[in-house]
């Protein structure tokens, strides 16, 4: 017969202020104080007491030495001393009584005594001394090394937490810059004063600051020689696609006219599309924002993306709701979106206004890994497709003009699922009692 299996209960988990350098340096530093100071405390302890006990022994040891000559002598016996006296502890007594001299410290009425014991005639002579100040002394000292640890732990815990907290304030510092470059600020530096001085030395955070800040630099001076590039190049592109456009209309028809004018429209359509990506990397951009009902917008966008030659997409209106946004640019998002599902993915497209939320999915094989990882990059398609990789990388670019959020993922059946979420105006919205869903 098998017993059930009790679950073993689940760890809490520890406060994320735990996991900061700064608590670990504070840890760390706490830890070796203590263990110093204990080591110490314990060597400072042992010697003292030794030294103590050593001194008060070797007085008792004396008093026994004059006591025994007075007693061998015949005469009377001082205070504190006496043969079998009943306060004697009796291991001594037994010592003394197996012919061997010997001390002990006990407690004699509440008062610490050292007793020191010798043979005398087969009996015990013993002799006492005060041992209150000696255990005065110890216990004095007990209390200093205490005292004296607590408050050098505290002062070094003060010291290594300021100078941890300056060095993980520059980390943070580096940190955060990373992070704006990352967010594509590429102006933003951490100008750590230590990497000004070549002469001056350097510590590890100053090095990798540093080796951040030329990172930047190199980066931004290679992405802003590329855009340049590129909008030079469709400038360029434009005044002889211009005029290669005129002169195919003056083509006779037929099959090499058109196959002409096909390839003329898709260099136009690159050439128009560099052009966009070029203006977006400058971050010019401005938009004309507006209160837009978000499911006519879509709708006429669908309706275009039928005009223009595309199959069926299936548009569902979950709720209808106000959005504040650039029409022109927020068209051009999800007509992007439609038009690669179309051009990679497989039918049915279909198309869900669920609020603020614009979702397109269609049920192809998927965004592939590096799009999910990295987002769109620019010519860069799955090997045996077609495409420069510009239309998503457009989409992004034109919703994060226009503030919105837009994500890529797959959905767990199969298909690529593309999700546009656009700032919402509260009290706006026009809600809807049913879906409403339209095929166009």
């Amino acid at each position: 017969m098998r017993l059930p299996r009790i679950p073993r209960p689940s760890r809490m988990p520890l406060p994320a202020w735990t996991a900061t350098l700064t608590w670990k340096s504070a840890v760390f530093i706490t830890v070796m104080c203590c263990a110093l100071a204990s080591l110490l405390g314990v060597l400072v302890h042992v010697s003292v007491t030794r030294q103590t006990v050593g001194e008060a022994r070797d007085k008792a040891l004396d008093r026994l030495t004059d006591v025994t000559r007075m007693y061998e002598a015949g005469e009377q016996l001082p205070p504190g001393s006496g043969i079998d006296p009943p306060e004697l502890p009796g291991s001594l007594r037994a010592l003394a009584l197996s012919g061997r001299r010997g001390t002990l410290v006990d407690d004699d009425h509440g008062r610490p005594t050292m007793w020191a014991a010798g043979p005398a005639d087969g009996r015990a002579l013993a002799a006492e001394i005060d041992y209150t100040q000696s255990a005065r002394t110890i216990n004095g000292l007990d209390k200093a090394i205490l005292g004296s640890s607590i408050l050098a732990i505290g002062a070094t815990l003060l010291v290594g937490v300021f100078a941890v907290t300056r060095i993980t304030r520059r980390l943070h510092l580096t940190a955060t810059v990373a992070r704006r470059i990352d967010a594509g600020d590429l102006d933003a530096r951490v100008n750590d004063p230590r990497t000004r001085d070549p002469s001056r030395p350097q510590d590890e955070v100053a090095t990798v600051a540093g080796a951040l800040d030329t990172m930047a630099s190199t980066l931004q001076g290679k992405l802003l020689s590329e855009q340049r590039f590129t909008a030079d190049v469709a400038h360029e592109l434009r005044t002889p696609l211009t005029g290669l456009h005129a002169a195919a209309e003056l083509l006779p028809e037929g099959r090499p006219a058109e196959l002409v004018r096909d390839r003329v429209r898709a260099m136009r359509s690159l050439t128009e599309d560099l052009l966009e990506i070029s203006r977006l990397d400058a971050g010019g951009e401005r938009v004309d924002l507006d209160l837009e009902q978000l499911a006519p917008v879509v709708e006429r966008v669908v309706r275009a993306s039928v005009a223009s030659g595309s199959a069926e997409t299936t548009l569902t209106v979950v709720r209808d709701t106000c959005v504040e946004t650039d029409k022109r640019r927020l068209e051009r998002v999800v007509g992007n979106l439609l038009a690669n599902a179309h051009k990679h993915g497989a039918a049915p497209v279909e198309l869900t206004v669920h609020g603020p939320v614009i979702t397109v999915r269609d049920h192809g094989g998927g965004y592939p890994a590096y799009l999910l990882d990295h987002g769109p990059q620019r010519f860069r398609t799955d090997a045996g497709t077609k495409g420069h990789g510009l239309g998503l990388t457009i989409a992004a670019g034109q919703a994060a003009v226009i503030g919105a959020k837009l994500s890529f993922g797959n959905a767990p059946d199969g298909g690529a699922v593309a999700r546009l979420e656009l700032p919402e105006v509260v009290g706006l919205e026009r809600p809807d009692d049913e879906a409403a869903e339209r095929p166009e």
